[in-house]
């Protein structure tokens, strides 16, 4: 089987990659995204003597790997975080999302507006640049902070918490554009066309959060009955695979259900030697398969078409996209009581954007949303690979910055 053989090549140039990263002193996550980024630009220069190898990389299969990558990155994350902690967490979380959704938004929409040509579609475009500009991918933080060890801070909890609400909005705002578009813009787009929309992420919560505190804890009681090995791995899958299914039918990314399921893991749950185990396992099956996979997949999507098309503009995004995450999300974690250098990590650490800039720039491709003016002009070609090498370049610096500024605050 072809895929077979893409994953072993993707193992070994990922491992090798990242064992050198990690010589160097820089994160693991940085070698494998370079990989991916050498080995996408391997494949494209010499598709015709490895066309097997090529294929492969374009293969509905490969993408399916690719988005298990997200999911069990986003179940991990989940397990290491109870829900009664993420709550506390999400207090200041909340005003850290809100800034990092904020600024970002308003520095797209501004740069859109002075720098994309007339159309139809400007505004949308325009509104799309701020969404773009202010995701932060969650896996990719999950995977940078797990790197240099400030997962279970009060950091790297804050950066996850107010990611996850940054990418709720950001996607919500991107399903109401795709749908301003269906309708011939945002001017004839009403309010009441979004409603629909917010309804169901309203109903996801209200149903998924009451299952995970009231039937979690009743389920995994029993747990002790079954018979059939590995009982609670499958028990655990097969919940985040259901709140997953359950987050797509509602109009939201799966990786929003895989986080919910696995946060409702817990000690409380289940007896602690369990919960070590199965983190244990979901630790190893991320971390050592899946996760190598996912982020390979980010350097192989890269373009360097704007690179010389519209080199300012594209420096120009990078600068802002850095910029107002740091401004947007730093400042409100330092008013809600992180220190001065945690404050800026933070906002660092909301950089980074990665194969989920990849889904939203892909969905907007698909709509249509780069071809206006007709013929684009090429600022507006190059849109779509712009954003890309904004993701990539995001995605590597994040953990060169944070891991400097770790070794700094060090005593």
């Amino acid at each position: 089987m072809d895929i077979l053989y893409l994953i072993l090549v993707l193992l070994v140039i990922t491992r090798v990659f990242a064992e050198l990263a990690e010589r160097i002193r820089v994160p693991a996550i940085v070698g494998e995204l370079v990989a991916g980024v050498a080995l996408g630009l391997f494949l494209k220069t010499f598709q015709g003597n490895l066309p097997v190898l090529w294929s492969a990389t374009q293969s509905e299969t490969y993408t399916s790997i690719v988005s298990l990558g997200m999911f069990f990155l986003m179940l991990l994350a989940g397990i290491r975080m109870e829900p009664f902690d993420f709550a506390r967490t999400s207090k200041s979380a909340i005003l850290v999302a809100i800034g990092g959704m904020a600024v970002p938004v308003g520095a797209g929409l501004l740069l859109g507006t002075l720098v994309l040509p007339e159309s139809p579609l400007k505004l949308v475009q325009s509104l799309f640049l701020g969404v773009a500009l202010a995701i932060t991918a969650v896996p990719v933080a999950v995977r940078i902070f797990l790197d240099v060890g400030e997962l279970d801070t009060s950091v790297g909890k804050t950066v996850i918490a107010a990611a996850l609400w940054d990418d709720l909005i950001s996607l919500f705002l991107l399903a109401v554009l795709i749908a301003a578009m269906a309708s011939g813009g945002i001017e004839s787009f009403a309010v009441k066309d979004a409603l629909p929309l917010l309804a169901k992420v309203v109903f996801f919560f209200a149903v998924t959060i009451p299952v995970g505190l009231l039937v979690f804890p009743l389920v995994g009681r029993y747990f002790r009955y079954l018979r059939f090995p590995e009982v609670d791995f499958s028990m655990l899958l097969i919940a985040a695979l259901a709140y997953a299914t359950f987050a797509e039918r509602m109009d939201m990314h799966f990786i929003v259900g895989a986080f919910l399921a696995g946060m409702f893991f817990h000690p409380g749950v289940v007896p602690p030697k369990v919960y070590e185990r199965v983190e244990r396992q979901m630790s190893g099956i991320t971390r050592g398969f899946l996760a190598p996979i996912f982020f390979v997949s980010v350097g192989l999507h890269l373009d360097f078409s704007a690179v010389a098309a519209v080199p300012a503009f594209l420096g120009l995004l990078i600068l802002v996209a850095f910029l107002s995450k740091v401004v947007g999300a730093g400042l409100p974690a330092y008013w809600v009581g992180l220190s001065k250098p945690e404050a800026i990590m933070v906002g660092i650490g909301m950089s980074g954007r990665g194969a989920v800039e990849l889904i939203v720039a892909g969905v907007a491709l698909e709509a249509g949303l780069f071809l206006q003016p007709s013929p684009p002009p090429p600022i507006v070609a190059s849109l779509y690979s712009s954003i890309v090498i904004m993701a990539l370049v995001t995605t590597v610096l994040t953990p060169l910055l944070l891991r400097r500024l770790i070794s700094k605050r060090a005593p």
